[in-house]
């Protein structure tokens, strides 16, 4: 998962969201040097990301892309997902997208000195860019994937991945749709975090 979705499965702790975000840049134990709600949202990243590998539908989502990025098509696919969870929203949240990501970027601003220093140099750009906004559509897709090949060993293929996801994007909506529906109940479930949904439609 990247971070639009890392970020919806906090739940509404403010100091868990922030855990959860910096999941990546926290390595073994560094997590004890942070307060107790943070040090849950890096374990509950590291335990999103531990599900997230093993589940098939998420594999399954991977083969399209293995052609042009091979063992980077696990990277592609989480940022597929985030664009399927920002183009989907409403689905997902009573919270209007723009309103989460104001609230995110307040939150993380507001702890800004405990974010790792990797983090605080691209939290800035994130911001302006309005990256967790811009997921929403395939440009934004495509410039988020374009932005990762500059600055990490992701192949610059950013073309050949928005074409694939084209391509399958009915068969990688269903599987997205399948993972996040189990996604959600094993955070609730086994971490006991309570996620913001919609009210069901009664018809």
């Amino acid at each position: 998962m990247n971070f639009l979705a890392h970020l919806y499965l906090s739940g509404e702790s403010e100091e868990v969201k922030v855990g959860n975000f910096i999941g990546d840049y926290v390595k073994g134990r560094q997590y004890l040097a942070y307060p107790e709600p943070v040090q849950k949202g890096i374990l509950l990243h590291r335990s999103i990301d531990w599900f997230t590998d093993r589940h098939p539908a998420v594999r399954q989502s991977q083969e399209p892309f293995r052609e042009a990025y091979g063992r980077y098509a696990g990277i592609v696919t989480d940022l597929v997902f985030d664009h399927f969870l920002a183009a989907r929203w409403p689905d997902y949240s009573p919270v209007r997208l723009r309103d989460f990501t104001r609230h995110t970027h307040a939150v993380l601003l507001s702890n800004f000195r405990e974010l790792p220093p990797q983090v605080q140099q691209f939290l800035p750009f994130m911001i302006q860019s309005r990256r967790l906004e811009t997921y929403a559509t395939a440009e934004g897709l495509g410039n988020a994937l374009a932005l990762m090949s500059n600055h990490t060993s992701l192949p610059p293929k950013s073309r050949l991945a928005l074409l694939a996801l084209e391509a399958n994007r009915e068969l990688l909506f269903h599987f997205f749709q399948e993972f996040m529906t189990e996604i959600t109940a094993f955070v609730e479930h086994d971490h006991q975090i309570k996620i913001n949904r919609p009210e069901p439609v009664v018809v």
